[in-house]
């Protein structure tokens, strides 16, 4: 399948597409406008989206990845990621970061393109959110911080 990925404004990136990878409104408001925004086509239609977001020492948090249902397990979610993360490799950055649950298929999609785990930011889903998330009948608890490292050192040792 053809895709294409632009750059954008926040306001091309449907709010629904993004609350499928993160379920606070709130939240995705409040980040989203300090963001770079990165939308995938395929045929003309949004297919997927990447949110980014600069945080201290040159490095890029990646704070929302998602793929429409009806497009997920197909591949655009690599190739968004394998793209955004050449973007993000060009700006300068020393790495990217990513929050995420401490089981489930997003943890194995992250490792899989290099990403390894830095820390635990325990009781995050607790604290951050009013109504529990829940995968596979598993109550998400607690956040791992993934990074992936672009020089070959540790990017930093933040307190979370």
């Amino acid at each position: 399948m053809p895709l294409k990925i632009d750059e954008g404004p926040p306001s091309e990136v449907p709010m629904d597409l993004l609350l499928l990878a993160d379920p606070s409104e709130d939240a995705v408001k409040e980040y989203l406008n300090q963001s770079r925004c990165f939308v995938a086509y395929a045929n003309d239609v949004v297919v997927g989206s990447c949110v980014l977001k600069p945080i201290e020492g040159g490095v890029v948090e990646l704070m929302n990845i998602a793929v429409s249902p009806s497009n997920q397990r197909s591949g655009i979610g690599t190739r968004l990621l394998r793209n955004v993360i050449d973007k993000v490799k060009e700006s300068g950055a020393r790495g990217l970061e990513v929050g995420t649950g401490t089981f489930g298929y997003q943890l194995t999609f992250y490792q899989r393109q290099g990403f390894r785990v830095d820390r635990i930011d325990k009781r995050f889903f607790l604290r951050n959110y009013p109504e529990p998330i829940v995968e596979d009948g598993v109550q998400q608890k607690d956040m791992l911080r993934l990074t992936l490292e672009f020089c070959g050192e540790i990017l930093h040792q933040r307190t979370v």
